[in-house]
């Protein structure tokens, strides 16, 4: 099973997209016994590195903001005591 195949959600593997969505109607019987399998493989490849992708970028930028909230909670710690509740 695959998310759902909208170009631009999935803007790295459009090309691949396309050409599996034009196999399905280019071979509307024979894409039930394996005629598309081939780039069906290759769109979920495209789709795990994609996601790989996303997922570096997420805890890279998760990670800034860890740091940020770190050196806040750091400063309300050591300028301010009534700052001292910061979530």
């Amino acid at each position: 099973m695959h998310p759902p195949l909208t170009l631009h959600r999935h803007p790295m593997c459009a090309e691949i997209i396309e050409q599996f969505q034009k196999c399905h109607l280019d071979h509307p019987i024979a894409k039930f016994f394996g005629e598309c399998t081939e780039l069906k493989i290759k769109l979920d490849r495209c789709f795990r590195e994609e996601k790989a992708v996303k997922r570096k970028a997420n805890f890279e930028q998760s990670k800034k903001l860890k740091e940020r909230l770190q050196a806040l909670r750091k400063e309300a710690a050591e300028g301010n005591p009534e700052k001292r509740n910061i979530a």
